[in-house]
């Protein structure tokens, strides 16, 4: 059965001394916008949720490199293959079609009925081009900081592994790590009952997302992000009475205010109580 009732939630969140989500293009230093305020975008809490997910013991079709379990090279060759995917009979327009290659994609990994996924693959004897798009009933906001935030740069140097027979030291390099001193950030989401009904999504489902977002900097841990760094303070959870909901979810969101601190204030919204949950 799928979700029963609508969701909203709310995640606060503590950066100290780290590099919550660094900008490739900009030197990889902490993403910000021209005024100050910080960000953590959603690919990158999605990137999260998929990995607790995973640590959690779930079939997760967008791994990430680090975290690969079976082999596979790309996400074509794990929806292909006979052993961790559908194989290549479900992209194949006359032995299946899209109907059936999107539910049995949604039945077998936990991300796709959650997130949606674009299963696009180029002309070829079995794909002929296949293109499927599945739409996910779980969207997440990327977490933005209350006020602008600090970033400190440091200059480094990186030692790295030479060519030769090891009796010469490698030249060290001159690098650049990033920092944010101090932040707090919140990043809203909600889940769709309506779109759950295409995708299986279920009351089950939204409890194990429930639970992993309450750690998600768990086992998470690098140079840019030490451990302890990154923390959840605040999950804030709102189960509607029904499918549609009492109220819009921009109107539960704007009911959290949160102060530079990490406190919060929630507006009372009649029969609508959240959830309060401590961060792990």
């Amino acid at each position: 059965m799928s979700l029963t009732h609508k969701i909203d939630f709310a995640i606060i969140l503590n950066v100290k001394n780290a590099n919550p989500n660094g900008d490739p293009l900009n030197g990889n230093r902490p993403r910000a916008d021209f005024s100050g305020i910080g960000e953590i975008t959603d690919v990158c809490l999605k990137r999260k949720i998929r990995d607790r997910l995973q640590d959690a013991g779930e079939s997760i079709f967008v791994q990430s490199d680090d975290r690969k379990i079976d082999g596979m090279p790309s996400l074509a060759n794990r929806a292909k293959d006979k052993e961790f995917g559908l194989g290549p009979d479900a992209f194949n327009p006359k032995k299946s079609n899209k109907e059936q290659t999107t539910k049995l994609a949604c039945q077998k990994w936990l991300d796709v009925r959650s997130f949606g996924q674009v299963f696009a693959f180029g002309k070829g004897e079995d794909t002929s081009g296949v293109s499927i798009a599945i739409r996910g009933p779980v969207t997440i906001q990327s977490a933005f900081s209350i006020s602008p935030i600090n970033i400190t740069s440091t200059q480094i140097t990186k030692s790295v592994s030479g060519e030769g027979d090891g009796s010469k030291k490698a030249s060290d390099t001159m690098g650049m790590k990033h920092r944010v001193d101090s932040g707090i950030y919140v990043a809203f989401g909600a889940m769709s009952p309506q779109l759950a009904e295409r995708t299986g999504f279920s009351d089950q489902d939204a409890e194990k997302i429930k639970s992993v977002l309450t750690k998600l900097f768990e086992g998470d841990a690098s140079s840019a992000r030490p451990e302890g760094s990154m923390q959840v303070i605040k999950l804030i959870w709102w189960k509607h009475d029904s499918k549609t909901g009492q109220y819009s979810s921009a109107k539960v969101h704007n009911s959290l205010k949160v102060n530079v601190d990490g406190s919060y204030t929630l507006t009372n919204l009649e029969s609508l109580i959240p959830e309060e949950i401590d961060g792990f």
